[in-house]
């Protein structure tokens, strides 16, 4: 008897989706593991005013005039010193700060004074009050509200303002490279994709925005929410999806995908809540996971982004009781393998002066490597240098393993400013000695013993002896010998008066003075025995001996000017004589 076969029937039901990542909870820390005793900035609007990185954290603070942050290197924890040094070379509030993806140790600063800063921060932290930047971006008209580094290449940064403009910036020449003048009101944020070479950015007029950052052309442009508050985005990686985050027309916070090549319509869009704090999304490219966390909330919630419908999926959310002012996030080669942390925040209380990291965690039984939640991530190596990536290459990320559960940080000199370089500085050591001053070298010569150096010296200067030190030489080198022997004589004198002439006397015998020299010659003569004098005379050393050598010179001048007078009167008498002798007898 055959049996036949029922139609299989399609079974709609799929049960609860699987995700490796819907049991990742947050764990805060210990009172004594926070950053205590903070004074926060309340003026830093919707942006962070906190940055992160594997050697320090960097907090924008309250100051009674102009704007600074502080540095504190990660073990520094607890209690925090009110005269702690900070950085205080903003004229303004800071509103912004980004750690340099390639040197931990070189952070930018944006501010309401207009500019954007760099600062070099050294390794330990700061020991005094840092003022000076290594290089001053002013090309903004209004406050500068957001900075960004380029994800791949280096010395590139990305600068938004309430000018409603977004200038790249070549860092190691402090050049303006490129403007993009594309938004009709405020920017909110702007993201750029992994590899650098699409930046969306969402503004006050409701609009996603999807740039060429090189060129400054518009890609694509659309809607975003509909709500009057501040809507922000965030590039997933290479996957191509924009995350948004914004307020629908009845002020509901809602969250939306998109899809970079058309921003008509929406791949996802769904309400979070009612809340009125302004959301702010964190996209994580190695687990694909978006975390979301409002200004004035007490929770981070978190979704994980998928390539096919519905795009996003809800996984849980970090509670706690403290509502956050802002949020500075670790790269993931900061984070703890051997904990199976994937993220980690550094949350900024709002009602408290505490900054606690907080760490998302996936539950693992085994206490080995799991290369599933840490793949290969971007390293600190800039896959290209800033003219290449104008130039119009385009590269991703240099990746790294995780594997070896080590904290990965970079150790680099300190760079140049934009106006030096190396050239420069070796410029600068080669030349030195023409600032410094030409001593003439009286020190006696052996007789009889002529050394190599001497023939190449003697053989040096021949070409020079018209100059002032070969006739000086010529006229005195004889006789330096007796002059030694002068020095000793006023060794065991008594008192330096006796020395002096005892000098003077040796250097009139040297002059071998004739009574037949001209009186031209004698008066020259006169006038090298002075120089001697002067030239033996040890320089002074006390207030009293200044102020007579000071008195020796003002008569000396007095009697110099009377010479020069009566040798003027002389020079018209001749002048006169020679009128008279020139006009013939009559």
């Amino acid at each position: 008897m055959h049996i036949q076969k029922m139609p299989a029937q399609s079974n709609t039901f799929r049960g609860i989706r699987s995700s490796k990542f819907r049991h990742v909870y947050g764990k805060g820390t210990r009172k004594e593991s926070c950053y205590e005793n903070v004074l926060i900035t309340q003026k830093a609007h919707d942006t962070a005013a906190c940055a992160a990185n594997p050697k320090f954290v960097a907090i924008a603070v309250e100051v009674a005039g102009g704007g600074a942050f502080i540095v504190l290197p990660l073990d520094k924890t607890g209690r925090i010193d009110v005269n702690t040094p900070k950085v205080t070379g903003h004229a303004g509030p800071v509103l912004d700060l980004k750690w340099c993806p390639f040197n931990d140790n070189l952070i930018a600063s944006g501010a309401d004074d207009c500019t954007i800063k760099l600062w070099h921060i050294p390794d330990g932290g700061l020991k005094v009050n840092l003022t000076e930047p290594l290089a001053d971006l002013q090309g903004h008209q209004r406050r500068v509200s957001i900075v960004e580094w380029h994800p791949t290449a280096e010395n590139v940064l990305f600068s938004g303002g309430y000018d409603y403009q977004i200038l790249v910036w070549d860092t190691r020449r402090a050049a303006l490279m490129q403007t993009i003048d594309l938004h009709s009101d405020v920017i909110y944020s702007l993201s750029l994709n992994r590899d650098g070479s699409r930046l969306a950015t969402t503004s006050r007029d409701k609009r996603l925005r999807i740039i060429d950052p090189r060129s400054g052309k518009l890609l694509q442009e659309g809607v975003c929410h509909e709500g009057s508050k501040a809507c922000k985005a965030v590039y997933c990686g290479d996957t191509g999806l924009v995350f948004t985050t914004g307020f629908s027309r009845f002020s509901d916070r809602q969250y939306g995908v998109w899809d970079e090549k058309s921003l008509n319509t929406p791949l996802r869009l769904d309400t979070i809540d009612s809340s009125s704090g302004v959301l702010t999304p964190f996209y994580d490219h190695d687990t694909r996971v978006v975390f979301v966390a409002g200004k004035g909330d007490g929770n981070i919630r978190y979704y994980e982004i998928t390539d096919s419908p519905p795009y996003c999926h809800f996984l849980s959310q970090y509670i706690s009781g403290e509502p956050q002012r802002g949020f500075g996030v670790m790269p993931k080669r900061g984070c703890k393998v051997s904990q199976c942390e994937i993220f980690r925040f550094y949350k900024l209380y709002a009602t408290k002066a505490i900054c606690e990291p907080i760490s998302m965690i996936v539950p693992r039984k085994s206490d080995q490597f799991q290369p599933d939640l840490f793949p290969d991530t971007a390293s600190p190596t800039p896959a290209l240098t800033a003219e290449e990536w104008f130039a119009g290459t385009t590269k991703g990320p240099v990746l790294m393993s995780m594997k070896t559960g080590m904290t990965i940080k970079t150790h680099r000199p300190l760079p140049l400013r934009p106006t030096e370089s190396s050239s420069d500085k070796n410029a600068d050591k080669k030349y030195a000695f023409l600032s410094m001053e030409t001593r003439a070298d009286y020190r006696p010569l052996e007789v009889g013993v002529k050394t190599s150096s001497s023939t190449d010296k003697d053989l040096k200067t021949s070409t020079n002896l018209d100059t002032k030190f070969q006739a000086l030489q010529k006229l005195w080198g004889c006789n330096v010998k007796n002059l030694g022997d002068n020095k000793e004589q006023c060794s065991t004198s008594s008192s330096g008066i006796e020395c002096e002439k005892i000098s003077t006397k040796n250097t009139i015998n040297k002059m071998n003075i004739k009574t037949g020299d001209s009186p031209n010659k004698l008066a020259s003569l006169c006038m090298q025995e002075k120089e001697i004098q002067i030239l033996d005379k040890p320089s002074p050393k006390t207030e009293s001996e200044l102020r007579r050598a000071y008195t020796a010179q003002c008569e000396e001048l007095k009697l110099l000017r009377r010479q020069l007078i009566i040798k003027d009167r002389r020079i018209h008498e001749l002048e006169d004589q020679l009128n008279k002798l020139k006009v013939p007898h009559k």
